[in-house]
């Protein structure tokens, strides 16, 4: 199987470049790429140092590389492009059909997409820290603010769907464990009956749930395989009980569960 060096390189983070260039070549499954992020390439003396680590990178794979680029300054842009290295050029690609689109001169500034100062940065902030203080049950109060409340068994992903929501989205997420003494109950932990209406679920298969609980607790009683299968069917039976909205986050990825949440709960947020 051929390997290509694949470099996401960007004069801001390199988060944008990173993201759609993960996208792009898991759809080629015949080569093995090795990736490396280059960020804050914002001078020439860095871009040439950049350069001798990508010719370095094109020896060792005897193919040249792919470079991911999303860079605002042309001088460097151009640094890059003349290196021989196959490129793709994400703002050149749109931003310029675009400008031609609107009649409009585009702003050249770095980290535009992720404005420290602006609004939708600081509702990011306040969600990642909303989300942090409100994780596996650890306060009830405040749940008056939540935009959703995440409930299901242990290790089923509500903690990174809940931080991947805050950060991406600015979404303020809680989310707590469903425990036995909750199904012993028969009812919802802490006060989370009088906010039904944010409450999501989550569930997953029982042997995945016990390999992930064998992580943690190898060979314990809390990851065999039978309490995985009566804690998953007693909270699918709460769940469908207290009429909550559901999905199984088995073969699913953080980013898909995140995104079926905001579909299923109807919360608008901006990028």
């Amino acid at each position: 199987m051929a390997q290509r060096s694949v470099f996401f390189i960007s004069d801001g983070t390199g988060i944008t470049a990173e993201t759609l260039g993960h996208s792009l070549i898991a759809h080629f499954s015949g080569t093995t790429f090795k990736q490396i992020r280059l960020p804050f390439m914002d001078t020439p003396e860095k871009a040439s140092v950049a350069l001798r680590q990508i010719s370095q990178a094109e020896t060792e794979d005897g193919n040249r590389a792919i470079l991911v680029m999303t860079l605002v300054n042309s001088k460097i842009r151009t640094i890059f492009e003349s290196s021989g290295a196959f490129c793709m050029d994400l703002f050149g690609t749109f931003i310029e059909p675009l400008t031609k689109e609107l009649g409009q001169t585009p702003v050249s500034a770095v980290g535009m997409a992720r404005g420290v100062g602006s609004i939708e940065y600081r509702e990011r902030l306040e969600a990642i820290n909303f989300t942090l203080r409100h994780d596996d049950g650890l306060h009830d109060d405040g749940l008056a603010e939540a935009d959703v409340i995440l409930v299901g068994v242990s290790r089923v992903g509500k903690t990174p769907t809940s931080l991947y929501l805050a950060m991406q989205f600015g979404v303020k997420t809680a989310n707590y464990p469903l425990i036995p003494e909750d199904f012993e109950r028969l009812q919802l932990p802490g006060s989370l009956a009088e906010h039904r209406a944010k409450l999501f679920g989550l569930t997953i298969a029982p042997d995945r749930l016990s390999k992930m609980r064998q992580e943690r607790r190898p060979d314990s009683f809390y990851a065999s395989l039978d309490n995985c299968r009566a804690e998953t069917r007693l909270a699918e039976d709460m769940m469908q009980k207290e009429d909550i909205r559901w999905i199984d986050s088995t073969t699913r990825s953080i980013e898909e569960i995140a995104t079926a949440v905001l579909q299923e709960v109807g919360i608008k947020r901006n990028l």
